[in-house]
């Protein structure tokens, strides 16, 4: 009851979303219930979190570490599941042109239509094999074939599923062959497929130039830029100007012997400046290689790590040539 009333926090397009995730991903929880339950997670470890964080760093107020660790924690309960079920997407467009084909060869062979269904289900189809499976008992209890293929779109999240189901509904509404039917059919998905393959081909080097210019360009500047910063300011420290000729001669632009932006702000400034790039690079990738941003979203944490490695590899390198030389 309590997480039925936490749920009415959300959104009511939020609350919409998470329970077509869970139809998509079979599990059977009321959604209410799981949406409550993901708040109050949310709301603990935000509390935890910032409590444990702001003991050791005063320097971000309680009110900004919160909401941050909670919308935090909220987006890592909730992309999993997103990624899962375009992942089960994905792997029922792949398998669909051949068990289509596997389908009509079965019809052809004398096997009734529910028959063809559940002998058509292989174990190498993955999940699909158990919703062939599903639609041909469905058929067997004497649902008819139309409907029990326009549920089974309904539990998968892919237009292009949805659609081909669409297509199979109508030409059986309009009287055509079944088996002839799923032969044109499978034959289209197989030359869509070779389409999308070749587009992917031709937009891989812009994902390599992505890849290339945040895991490896930026870093190398950031740790060049950074070592410069740590120069100049031990150089400006060790400059004794006398206060007579300061007062004298008043510079606005450059204060010597004191340091106007600190080293920990340049690294928390590197640091952000890579995480957004991080993220920003890896939403541009899913949409160039996918054809949406969200395909990117497991690409980020990948792309920030060897950003951050790399950059300090190199602080690390030239610290230790250049610095050793210039005695710093």
């Amino acid at each position: 009851m309590v997480y039925r009333i936490l749920s009415r926090i959300y959104p009511k397009n939020i609350r919409k979303g998470y329970t077509e995730l869970l139809n998509y991903l079979g599990i059977k929880v009321n959604a209410d219930v799981y949406i409550g339950f993901t708040l109050l997670i949310g709301f603990l470890l935000g509390m935890a979190g910032a409590f444990i964080i702001g003991t050791f760093y005063t320097a971000i107020p309680f009110f900004i570490l919160f909401p941050a660790i909670f919308i935090l924690t909220e987006i890592l309960i909730y992309v999993p599941l997103m990624l899962k079920v375009d992942k089960n997407a994905r792997v029922v467009e792949d398998m669909l042109p051949d068990a289509i084909q596997l389908m009509s060869s079965n019809l052809k062979s004398g096997l009734t239509v529910d028959q063809a269904l559940l002998a058509s289900s292989r174990p190498e189809f993955g999940i699909f094999e158990d919703e062939l499976n599903r639609i041909g008992k469905e058929v067997a209890t004497g649902k008819p074939i139309g409907d029990a293929l326009l549920d089974s779109s309904k539990r998968i999240k892919s237009e292009k599923y949805k659609k081909t189901m669409e297509l199979l509904y109508s030409g059986l509404r309009s009287g055509g062959e079944l088996a002839k039917l799923l032969d044109q059919t499978s034959a289209n998905l197989k030359h869509q497929k070779l389409v999308d393959q070749k587009v992917r081909s031709n937009v891989m080097m812009y994902v390599i130039f992505i890849f290339s210019a945040i895991c490896f360009g930026a870093p190398i500047l950031f740790g060049l830029s950074s070592f410069l910063v740590e120069v100049m300011s031990n150089i400006f420290g060790q400059i004794d100007i006398p206060a007579a000729s300061t007062q004298r001669f008043s510079i606005p632009l450059m204060s010597f012997g004191e340091n106007a932006i600190s080293q920990g702000f340049i690294l928390t400034y590197i640091i952000s400046s890579i995480a957004m790039s991080s993220v920003m690079g890896g939403l541009i990738v899913g949409l160039i290689s996918k054809g949406k941003e969200k395909y990117g979203l497991k690409y980020i944490p990948m792309i920030f790590a060897s950003a951050m490695i790399v950059f300090f590899i190199i602080k690390l390198i030239v610290s230790k040539l250049i610095g050793g030389i210039m005695n710093l």
